[in-house]
C-alpha cells in the first residue's frame, strides 16, 4: 500500500461549526458527481483515465457480485473531479506519555480517533491548538474516505493518480467500511478494511480458479499485501516496546518528564534506524518511505497502527477459514459487532 492512508471518515461531528464547514464541503463534492459510466464512455476521457475508471467499476461489481459485500448501495457508481490532489486532511492526536489517541465523538459512528478537514488551513489551525494543549499530533492528506453507506460515495479524481492495483485496493478498502463497521472501534475498522482491500485485490487480479496466468498486477497485489504484513509486524512490535516504557514510567508515579521524553525519542530514533536498515530493504513492492522521513511520535505511531494492527493474524484467519472468502466476510460482519473487542475474531 502506498504512503497515503485511506480513512473511513464521518462528515459530521459534535462541534456545530465543524458540522457546518464539513457538511458544506461534502455537499459541494456530492453535487459535482457525474455517472461513472458516462465519464468512462465520454469521447473526451483519455484512455488511461478510462482504464482506471473501468477498473474501479469492475472492482465494485466484483465486491458486490462475487464477494457479497453488503450495504454498498450506489457507492462508486459516480465520479467526482476535485480541484486538488488531496481530498481532505486527516488529523490525529495522542497523549505524550502514553499510547492513547485523543478521540472525537461523531453522531451515528461513535468516537473516532481522527478528524477530517477539507482545507489545509483548517487542519493546521486545529493541529496548532492540540500542540498548545500538549498533544503529539499528526496531520496528513487522504485521497478517499467512506461515508459508510449514508451517501453514495463517488470515485474521487484523487484516487486516479495511483496505479491500477492501488485503485482497486482503494475501492475495495472503502467498500469494506460499508460492509462492516463497528461504532467506536476505529483500529479494528481500519485494519479490517486494510485486510479486505489487499486480499480482495489479490482475488480480483489473480483469478486462479480460472487458470489464468500470474500477471504483473497479480504479483504486485500479492507483494503489497506481504509488505503490509511486514509493516504490521514492525508497527505492532514498536507499539509493544513503547507500551512497556510507558507502563514502567507510570509505575514510578511521575508525570511527563524530560527524562521520559528523551527516552521515548531515543526509542523512536532506534526504530527508524531499524526500519531503514532491516525492514525497508526487505519490502517487495512498496517503500513506506514515511517511516524514514516523517517524525515518529505517539500520534504518528498510533495513526499507522490504526491501519496495520494484527494484519498477519487476519491473514492466518483467512488461510485457516474452511469456506469461501465471501463466507468469511459474512461471518466477520455478523460476529465482530457482537464482541466487546472485535479483534476477538482473530483469537
Amino acid at each position: 500500500m502506498s504512503g497515503v492512508l485511506f480513512a473511513g471518515l464521518a462528515p459530521t461531528a459534535c462541534s456545530p461549526l465543524y458540522v457546518i464547514r464539513a457538511g458544506w464541503a461534502q455537499v459541494g463534492i456530492l453535487r459535482s458527481r457525474e455517472p461513472l459510466t458516462e465519464v468512462m464512455t465520454a469521447p473526451s476521457t483519455d484512455p488511461e483515465t478510462r482504464a482506471q475508471l473501468r477498473l474501479a467499476w469492475d472492482a465494485r461489481q466484483f465486491a458486490v457480485e462475487d464477494l457479497g459485500f453488503q450495504n454498498v448501495g450506489d457507492s462508486y457508481t459516480s465520479f467526482a473531479e476535485l480541484q486538488s490532489d488531496t481530498l481532505a486532511m486527516v488529523l490525529s492526536a495522542a497523549y505524550r506519555d502514553r499510547l492513547e489517541l485523543r478521540t472525537w465523538w461523531f453522531p451515528i459512528v461513535g468516537r473516532l480517533p481522527y478528524r477530517a478537514y477539507f482545507s489545509l488551513e483548517g487542519g493546521q489551525a486545529a493541529e496548532a491548538d492540540l500542540v498548545e494543549e500538549g498533544f503529539d499530533t499528526y496531520l496528513r492528506p487522504t485521497a478517499a474516505f467512506s461515508t459508510l453507506g449514508w451517501f453514495a460515495d463517488p470515485l474521487y479524481s484523487t484516487i486516479l493518480a495511483r496505479d491500477h492495483v492501488e485503485v482497486v485496493t482503494t475501492v475495495l478498502h472503502e467498500l469494506a467500511h460499508n460492509h462492516l463497521y463497528v461504532p467506536g472501534q476505529g483500529r479494528f475498522n481500519e485494519s479490517f478494511a486494510t485486510f479486505v482491500g489487499n486480499t480482495a485485490a489479490i482475488l480480483f487480479f489473480c483469478p486462479e480458479a480460472e487458470g489464468g496466468p500470474v500477471t504483473v498486477r497479480c504479483e504486485r497485489a500479492r507483494n503489497r499485501w506481504a509488505d503490509a504484513q511486514d509493516i504490521s509486524r514492525f508497527v505492532d512490535g514498536l507499539e509493544s516496546d513503547m507500551l512497556a516504557l510507558y507502563a514502567e514510567h507510570r509505575a514510578s508515579g511521575q508525570g511527563v518528564t524530560a527524562e521520559l521524553l528523551a527516552e521515548r525519542d531515543a526509542m523512536f530514533d532506534a526504530a527508524r534506524a531499524d526500519f531503514v536498515g532491516r525492514v525497508q530493504p526487505g519490502l517487495r513492492a512498496s517503500s513506506y518511505g514515511f517511516f524514514a522521513t516523517e517524525p515518529l511520535n505517539n500520534a504518528t505511531l498510533l495513526a499507522r497502527s490504526l491501519y496495520y494492527h494484527r494484519l498477519p493474524e487476519f491473514e492466518a484467519l483467512r488461510e485457516s477459514w474452511d469456506g469461501s472468502y465471501a463466507e468469511l466476510l459474512t461471518w466477520l460482519r455478523s460476529t465482530a459487532p457482537e464482541l466487546q473487542d472485535p479483534f476477538g475474531v482473530l483469537d
